[in-house]
């Protein structure tokens, strides 16, 4: 296995595992999610040593994961706007804005998630993990409020209807009966975007 360069101390096993691993020494195929926290991975490693000073991975705190997720928002593709924009709250702008681009919601908060699950797997301890630090959640629910309203969109997750309770029909002493149960049901799927492979910004939403 090619290693990328270990950014972390010698007390420390955390590593940075090089790109050009992409499956199991058997062959076994990656999957799509597996590939792209990979190279989320990476990238956030390589962000470290270029970082000045450069930080080791054990040093990284919550802060610096803010730092990096600022820093990704040179590469967005979303448009936010501004409270001085006559666009701000509109959906569908009918013309275009100076505003910003920056990194959608939802694309910060995969990779976040998928960064969190890479630390960990990586030798990390679940209760030093910088991606989930209290003031990773904040940024994210503050990004997430904040584009809501100036896009004029709602990131709140709907409700999943229950189905019907289940009944069942009338015993008798010659036969027992059998429960009807509903086959009303509803999967909610969701698929985020890598924004870090090739730092080129997140989805729209």
């Amino acid at each position: 296995m090619d290693q990328l360069e270990v950014v972390s101390s010698s007390s420390s096993n955390l590593t940075m595992v090089s790109s050009s691993s992409t499956g199991s020494g058997n062959g076994q195929q990656v999957s799509r999610y597996e590939n792209q926290k990979r190279r989320d991975w990476i990238t956030f490693g390589q962000y470290l040593r270029n970082h000045r000073p450069p930080l080791h991975l054990n040093r990284c705190s919550g802060a610096h994961v803010l730092e990096f997720l600022r820093y990704l928002d040179q590469f967005g593709k979303t448009k936010v706007h501004g409270l001085g924009c006559p666009f701000y709250g509109h959906p569908n702008p009918p013309a275009p804005c100076p505003c910003p681009l920056k990194q959608a919601w939802g694309s910060l908060d995969a990779l976040i998630g998928r960064l969190r699950a890479a630390y960990e797997e990586n030798g990390g301890a679940p209760e030093s993990n910088p991606f989930g630090a209290r003031a990773v959640r904040l940024y994210l629910r503050e990004v997430r409020d904040t584009q809501s309203k100036a896009r004029g969109i709602s990131y709140e997750k709907k409700k999943r209807k229950r189905p019907p309770s289940t009944t069942t029909l009338p015993q008798s002493s010659s036969q027992a009966s059998l429960p009807l149960i509903s086959e009303h049901h509803r999967n909610f799927h969701g698929e985020s975007s890598g924004i870090t492979e090739g730092l080129g910004g997140g989805a729209k939403y």
